[in-house]
Formats: C-alpha cells, structure tokens, sequence
C-alpha cells in the first residue's frame, strides 16, 4: 500500500507510474485520495480543536458555579452539550473519511521502479539474460503430459476422480521427483543462509491484506467460508504475515526465510497446449524464499536472490533466461519483477518457474512492518520474495528435456535426493 506522504510529496511520480502500470483512471484515483487526505486532516484539526474548548468549558463550568455565576455556568453547559453533538457529527465525518482512504489505497497498486519498462503485456518484457544450451530432441520426442503416461509416474485421471480438474497425483518416482525436488531446493536455501520455516497453508483475512492478496486477487483464491480462511496461493502470504505489526531492531536484518508449501490457486485455465498437463494447476508444491531489509540494501538483495534462483536453474542443467518485466504484466504488489523461465523442448516454448520480486515499503506499509535504526527513528522495512522454485514447470522440463530412447535422465544433482538416476 502507498503511503500518503509518497501520494502527497510525489504525486507526479506516482501518476507517471501507474501510467507505465496501464492503471486506468490515475489521476482522478490519485488527485481523490490527496482530496479525501486533505478533508479528513482538515476535519481532524477541527476535531482536536473543538475537543480543546470543550474540555477547557467544562473546567471554567465548576469554576463559575464556585463563584456563584449560575447564570453564566448555565449557559456555558448548554454550550458544552451543543459541542458535544457537533464532536459526534465530526467523529462520524472522520471515521467516513478514514474508511474512504484505506479503501482507496487498498486499490491502488505499487509505483514500479524506474528501471521497468513501459508496456501493456509479456510481449513487452526483457530478456536481461539467458544461459544454456536448448536441446534437440529426435521426432519421437513427446511431451510431458504423455511421458507421465508413458512412465505412469503422474495420474491427471486420479486426480479428477479424488478432487478435479488440475489436482494431479504423483506416482512412483513422479511422487519421489517431488519429494527430491523439495529436499533440493529447501537445501540450497539453507546453504544460502536461508531459516526454513513450515507455515500455516491457511492465512486469516488480516494476513492477505497484509501482503496485498485481497482484496486484489480474491476470486483467485480457495476461501472457507464457514472459518473465514483463504487457502494460500504461495507461502510468501503466511512467512511475510510472520512480521506483521511488528518492529525490528537494526541489528536483527536482514532476515531470510524458507518454506515449502502446497499452493491453491482458482485461477480459470483456457484450452489448448500452453496450460495442457502440469502447465497450469490448481494444487502446486512450491519453495518459497523471503526477505526483510533496509531499504537501502534491497536491490542488492534482488541481485542476489535472482543469481540463487539461476544457480538452482544451472544446477537442474535447465536452460533458462531472466525476463525484467514491463509494467502492465507486474504482480500489484510489486516495485519490480524478474521471470524466471525454462526452455521445454518437447513444447518448444519458454515456461515461467519462478518470479523474484522487490515490494518496497508497499507490504510492509500494509503489515506495518517497521524498524528502529541506530538513532531510534522508525522506518519502513522493504520486503523481497521469489520462488525458489516453483514444481510443476521444473518437473515438465525435466521430463522432456531428459527424455532419451531408454528413459528420462536424472540431472547429477538430484540423483542423492531421488536415489536413481533414470524413470523408466
């Protein structure tokens, strides 16, 4: 969430920014915030001071019935109580007005950094890098969704049985490539310093404001209606919840978390190849990397955050390139955004696995997530997160990539976690 001193101090930055986001309507949503921002402090000022004069009529009441002015007392008390309705009145005003503020700003997403591009859709993002060689496959190549029948490692038809569509079940060593997979990821984290912690997978109302899924992504998410729980669509929603309403000493930062976590998400699929098989799901698995830092050592933490999701990528012997992407195809919360994607032969096209993203203050604005440097002033803390990595894409490259006339090769370091070398 925007801060009203960055909406009131930057205005034309802001409006410049929502305009790279394609934001419909900025000005008017901006120059309406300001306009409300303005009527409330008025109305806030108007209220403190009514409340002064009413407190100081109300000693002088006592005052003037000890010196026998019962006249004066009285109409200075019918004074008082004419104040007290108008206290009410201004209360019920700034209430309104308060409530109009956060529903506004609720609704406006974050500014992006200066270095993202302009642009409407991912057609308009940069490839900013790109290692490894993309493999040949012969003309019985075939891809994922008919090698897990082939190999009857993962079971769509089981699935649909149990749960529906876009719930898979894993077989075998499809279920063993998973379990691998994670211990992987969760241990690279760990040896990037990384805490590993295990979240709740159902967050509270509260904890998706926090970290800006409601009320924008509300229709995307699983909700049980009789708990008030929404299921979570990554667990960067439950880690970075873990600091809310919470201030930190300068010396506890940066801090660094880790979790694996299924993720639900509802999002409607569209027909044809590009969401065909493990391309888009409603249940995923997922290892999820966190950041909390300085504001000035974030972007640095970005640098260092994508180098740990390419190095996972290099590891897997996966091709890959690194996307900066345009504004209209950022996340709402976020400052800037790097896609990770992977090349799947089979497909050939280019498969999103990862999104490593710098928030700012926009989070930790909403979760009131602060610090106290050295001199004892508050600040804003700045919140990172990436997906280090997500499965199902990983899992779709592996296959098809690695897929040879005797089986699908096991990558070298995933033979200690799976414990064989070759599905077949």
């Amino acid at each position: 969430m925007l801060t009203l001193q960055i909406l009131r101090e930057q205005t034309s930055t802001v409006i410049v920014g929502l305009k790279k986001r394609n934001f419909k309507d900025a000005e008017v949503i901006v120059e309406q915030i300001i306009e409300n921002d303005r009527l409330r402090r008025e109305t806030q000022n108007t209220l403190d001071s009514l409340k002064g004069k009413s407190n100081a009529d109300s000693k002088k009441i006592g005052e003037l019935m000890k010196s026998g002015k019962v006249n004066e007392a009285t109409a200075l008390r019918a004074s008082v109580a004419a104040d007290k309705d108008k206290l009410k009145s201004l209360e019920e005003s700034l209430t309104g007005f308060e409530k109009k503020q956060q529903d506004i700003l609720y609704k406006i997403p974050n500014v992006p950094a200066s270095i993202v591009p302009p642009g409407k859709s991912a057609e308009d993002n940069i490839t900013v890098h790109q290692q490894g060689t993309i493999p040949t496959l012969g003309g019985e190549a075939i891809p994922h969704w008919e090698l897990i029948k082939k190999y009857d490692i993962i079971d769509f038809d089981l699935g649909i049985k149990i749960a529906g569509a876009g719930f898979p079940v894993y077989k075998g060593k499809g279920a063993r490539l998973q379990r691998a997979l994670i211990n992987f990821f969760l241990n690279e984290a760990g040896n990037a310093g990384y805490r590993e912690m295990q979240p709740p997978i159902l967050v509270n109302e509260a904890s998706g404001y926090g970290t800006g899924q409601l009320p924008d992504k509300e229709g995307q998410m699983y909700f049980v209606n009789e708990d008030g729980l929404y299921l979570i669509p990554t667990a960067e929603v439950p880690i970075t919840n873990l600091y809310r309403d919470v201030i930190l000493n300068e010396d506890e930062l940066p801090i660094k978390n880790v979790a694996y976590t299924p993720c639900f998400r509802r999002e409607a699929g569209s027909w044809g190849a590009h969401v065909r098989g493990l391309n888009r799901l409603h249940q995923f698995d997922k290892v999820e990397i966190v950041q909390v830092t300085k504001p000035e050592d974030s972007y640095q933490t970005l640098e260092v955050m994508c180098a740990h999701v390419q190095g996972l990528l290099e590891k897997l012997e996966l091709p890959y390139r690194k996307l900066l992407l345009c504004g209209g195809d950022m996340g709402f919360n976020s400052a800037v955004t790097y896609d990770m994607e992977v090349y799947s032969a089979a497909q050939q096209r280019w498969l999103e696995v990862s999104s490593v993203s710098n928030f700012e203050t926009f989070q930790a604005n909403r979760l009131k997530l602060r610090y106290k440097n050295k001199e004892g002033k508050m600040q804003l803390l700045h919140t990172l997160n990436g997906s280090a990595l997500a499965l199902p894409r990983i899992v779709a490259a592996l296959l098809e990539n690695n897929q040879t006339p005797e089986g699908i090769r096991i990558p070298k370091a995933l033979i200690p976690y799976t414990g064989f070398d070759m599905i077949n």
